[in-house]
């Protein structure tokens, strides 16, 4: 039966595939909606055991000493995570903002780190110093080593990694779960906890942090309920939901949360300050509404998989294939195709919709840049949104969608925009 959405489509041959795909991943939503049930239970319970009251809901300003509300939220996602200690805040700009923050609080002078991830995502290169866009303020400037051991048949490469890890001279083991710009897949829990037991068979003493953006409640389980020490990630991604306006957690052990937030504000204050400035509420219905959210978002990302794969597209992850975080590739082959699609998304936004993106040049990235997003929060990836870099193959990150409905109509609308049916 055709829908509202669909008749506003106008094309006979994309609404005759959609209708085929909505049909093939039925079993697929399926699935997302059963973990989408484990982690609302995880998070209601989470409140009910932290025992949140409508008082945490009041704001700070100034300092925001000790204020309960935040220091609430922090005691929920804490809980969610199965770690000691947390650290929310507004006051974090973004997920490479926390994960700056992470990094430089653990590592000092002359120390070393490693990425067993192959190299991080761009904005992240900048921080360590290992890409081509050098900063003075890098982990590098200050001294601090850098090291990397490159995914084999994406996943880790055991082997070399025990090898390094044997000689005890490594500080800090960074794990990034989901792919970045990279041509690779993301990485699953089930493989991010096997590597974590190799790593502990012959190194006690190394901090494993895991970059988890992208990756929040889209399975049943997070890498610190894995053996992970710390992982950090966005407020605008996954556990926002749309609604947080800002912000981004760090989840860990308690003396790792310590360091993290005397670099956030200041040796011997730490946590201790930090004015929520009202934007408790939208934290917490967020973190509410995600498990929901997360599942919009891998129903509209798997439509897309199955939709474009039929076009002839190269897609990835498949639409059947297992998922662990909320983005989807598609190949498009040529800078044209990928701009029209990026247009075709911004289209379908309830924001902006009449503004046509236009590849360009952006702090932290090596290659010109294009991104769709009429969002109701600038930036935000967990509301439909699309970017990618102009080098080949042109492939477009495709990742969010509030509602399925929503996603879909995006995903015609960028289709019937690469066809050229539409201005």
């Amino acid at each position: 039966m055709r829908t509202k959405i669909y008749d506003a489509i106008d094309d006979k041959e994309l609404l005759e595939l959609a209708s085929q795909v909505e049909e093939e991943t039925k079993p697929i939503f399926k699935q997302i909606d059963e973990i989408s049930e484990i982690n609302s239970l995880k998070v209601i319970k989470a409140f009910q055991k932290c025992n949140l009251q409508e008082s945490h809901f009041n704001t700070s300003t100034g300092y925001g000493i000790d204020e309960p509300g935040r220091n609430k939220i922090e005691e929920i996602y804490a809980e969610i995570f199965k770690t000691e200690d947390a650290l929310v805040r507004t006051q974090f700009i973004s997920g490479t903002h926390a994960l700056s923050v992470t990094l430089s609080a653990l590592l000092r002078p002359n120390e070393t780190m490693i990425s067993i991830t192959g190299s991080p995502y761009d904005t992240l290169q900048t921080v360590i110093g290992c890409g081509k866009e050098q900063s003075k303020s890098s982990l590098k400037s200050y001294g601090i080593n850098y090291e990397q051991i490159e995914l084999v048949n994406n996943d880790f490469d055991t082997k070399k990694i025990v090898e390094r890890l044997q000689k005890q001279d490594v500080k800090l083991v960074e794990i990034q779960r989901s792919r970045g710009y990279a041509q690779r897949k993301s990485l699953s829990i089930e493989k991010i906890e096997k590597i974590i037991k190799e790593i502990r068979k012959v190194n006690n003493q190394v901090i494993i942090m895991v970059d988890n953006c992208y990756g929040e409640l889209v399975e049943d389980r997070e890498p610190t309920e894995v053996g992970a020490d710390i992982a950090v990630g966005s407020l605008m991604k996954n556990l926002g939901a749309g609604i947080a306006t800002s912000g981004a957690y760090i989840v860990g052990k308690k003396e790792l949360i310590e360091l993290c937030a005397e670099r956030l504000t200041a040796p011997g204050i730490g946590k201790e300050i930090g004015p929520s400035l009202g934007q408790n509420t939208n934290l917490l219905k967020g973190l509410f509404f995600a498990p929901s959210v997360v599942a919009s978002s891998l129903k509209t990302v798997v439509f897309a998989s199955r939709f474009f794969e039929k076009q002839g597209y190269d897609v990835d992850p498949l639409y059947n294939e297992e998922r662990t975080d909320i983005v989807q590739t598609i190949n498009l082959g040529t800078a044209e195709g990928l701009v029209k699609f990026c247009q075709g998304i911004q289209a379908s936004s309830p924001i902006d919709s009449n503004v046509l993106p236009e590849p360009g040049d952006m702090g932290g990235y090596e290659d010109k840049i294009i991104m769709a997003a009429g969002t109701f929060t600038e930036g935000s990836t967990i509301e439909l949104s699309c970017d990618g870099p102009l080098r080949e193959p042109y492939t477009a990150y495709l990742q969010g969608g509030l509602t399925y409905a929503y996603g879909k109509y995006g995903i015609l609308k960028a289709s019937k925009r690469l066809k050229g049916k539409e201005g």
